[in-house]
């Protein structure tokens, strides 16, 4: 558990360290409008592969079988004898 809230930990005073380097955006340059604009797009693809993940799982959950026991076949032995006279 040490281990899992260091890393978390980390992780967060990395991000607010980098993100303090970042200056303000210089006066007349693009503030990246169409690269915002089109993030949207990427969007249809992963609901289409979160619905994937979801199908896969639930495929796989239910083609486990079931646990009953299948009735053993009853057996049968016949025994011949012969005499000789």
């Amino acid at each position: 558990m040490r281990l899992i809230s260091s890393f978390l930990a980390l992780a967060l005073t990395t991000s607010v360290a980098f993100a303090n380097d970042v200056g303000p955006l210089p006066a007349g340059a693009p503030a990246g409008v169409k690269h915002a604009q089109d993030i949207g797009h990427d969007t249809l693809v992963y609901v289409l592969l979160g619905a994937a993940v979801i199908a896969g799982i639930a495929i796989a959950a239910s083609s486990g079988g079931s646990d009953a026991v299948p009735a053993p076949t009853p057996t049968t032995t016949t025994t011949t004898t012969t005499t000789t006279v």
